[in-house]
């Protein structure tokens, strides 16, 4: 299913921020506690009553200094050129002023759907500025206040009105993006992944906006590979703003069954790639790195360089790396077989009985330690679920699982199962619940 999108707009200030957090629900900060994982995230999923949306934040918009900010206007057209709703949000307490008109030409150009946010407008004092907007010539009005949450659900109901809480077909092919950041050589290694021998394609016109979907068949299953790079309408403006590209990424990684990471030998791993490989394993998709431009390294082998990607990427030791070349076609053909393998990976099933013989032996190894005179018991664990496998283990205390714990528990499970590419889902359930 293809989610909707929605992006907020306006000027500095106007806390569009705020209304951001107040609309995800929770308030997203420049860095979580997911292990190895930092993120500047101006993008994330609303879930509202029965319906599901991506929101994106944007820099404010500003004409007031001598250089206006061409980046912020750039990356503000292209929020707006990936929405379905546009919620304009603007200062109820300061009125109109001159940036508002120049948003109000902007999207009055994209012909979306708008919604006016007036912001803070908590105070009577201020609450006939909102009759002022109407002055910009948008019919939807709604005024709120993002620090105290009144309003919200107002706007919510209008953001949705014209949703559709249908789920799309479903195609059962297996789906896999080449996801990274720009420059990397994405296209290029799909071209060189498209031009095998062993692989035929057909193109999917129009599929979606966000990407270029391609039919591939190897060894007789269809795959729909899913091409974040293969947009060209604005194609270098967007690539060449990083925190769209980490977006456009992002709504790839939520369409695929598996991401191939593409990463620049030449250059290394950055942050942005952190970012991307932090969602991927967030949204527990299957998982393989390509190390693409390899003929360009020269002073390093691959067992120096798989060892840096081992302690840049700390929690993704059971995610296979390809090093390759698009350019020379070298290794482009250990790709696709990869990608099957970790697709029987992310369905795998394992039996219960074998389960439970390699938990408990594991918990005889290294019983866990006592905490406050209580000792932690296993009693059964089952496979609960798959994309990706989901792991339940009933115990009699779950407030007694340390994070190392599970950790080792998660290492005994794949030391013995195939499960590489794949993420795992662990959870713990009181016996009495």
């Amino acid at each position: 299913m293809k989610l909707p999108t929605v992006s907020l707009v306006g000027s500095p200030n106007v806390g569009k921020s705020t209304i951001f957090n107040k609309l995800v629900g929770k308030k997203i900060s420049i860095i979580e506690d997911t292990p190895g994982v930092t993120r500047d995230r101006i993008y994330s999923e609303v879930h509202f009553g029965d319906y599901h949306f991506n929101l994106i934040d944007t820099g404010g918009i500003d004409a007031s200094g001598e250089h206006f900010n061409d980046i912020i206007k750039v990356q503000a057209e292209i929020a707006i050129d990936e929405s379905d709703v546009v919620v304009f949000v603007v200062d109820g307490k300061e009125g109109l002023n001159s940036n508002d008109y120049l948003v109000r030409d902007m999207l009055r150009k994209s012909k979306k759907k708008v919604i006016v946010a007036v912001n803070k407008t908590d105070s009577s004092k201020y609450e006939h500025h909102k009759y002022d907007f109407y002055e910009l010539g948008f019919e939807e009005i709604i005024p709120i206040s993002g620090e105290h949450g009144s309003g919200i659900v107002d706007l919510l109901d209008a953001i949705v009105k014209n949703f559709d809480k249908k789920e799309f077909k479903d195609d059962n092919r297996l789906k896999f993006s080449v996801v990274g950041r720009p420059n990397v050589g994405k296209s290029s290694l799909i071209n060189a992944l498209l031009n095998e021998d062993r692989v035929i394609v057909s193109n999917i016109a129009g599929t979606t906006r966000d990407a270029v979907d391609t039919t591939l068949t190897f060894n007789k299953e269809e795959f729909v590979v899913i091409d974040t790079a293969g947009i060209r309408k604005k194609g270098k403006i967007y690539e060449s703003i990083e925190k769209y590209s980490l977006l456009r990424s992002m709504r790839a990684i939520d369409r695929s069954d598996i991401c191939l990471l593409v990463i620049n030998a030449e250059e290394g791993i950055i942050e942005h790639d952190k970012h991307i490989a932090g969602y991927v394993l967030e949204k527990g998709k299957g998982l393989i790195i390509v190390v693409n431009k390899w003929d360009t390294v020269k002073d390093k082998s691959i067992k120096e360089y798989l060892k840096l990607i081992r302690a840049e990427f700390q929690f993704l030791s059971y995610v296979p790396v390809i090093f390759c070349s698009a350019l020379t076609k070298k290794n482009v053909h250990l790709i696709m077989p990869e990608i099957v393998k970790v697709s029987e990976n992310i369905e795998r099933r394992i039996q219960t009985s074998a389960l439970n013989e390699v938990i408990n032996d594991a918990y005889l190894l290294n019983i866990p330690p006592s905490y406050k005179g209580r000792r932690l018991k296993i009693y059964y664990v089952n496979q609960s679920g798959v994309k990706p496998p989901k792991f339940t283990f009933h115990v009699n205390n779950k407030g007694l699982v340390h994070f190392s714990y599970e950790r080792y528990l998660e290492n005994k499970i794949r030391e013995n199962f195939e499960l590489e590419g794949t993420p795992i889902v662990i959870q713990f359930k009181n016996r009495n619940e």
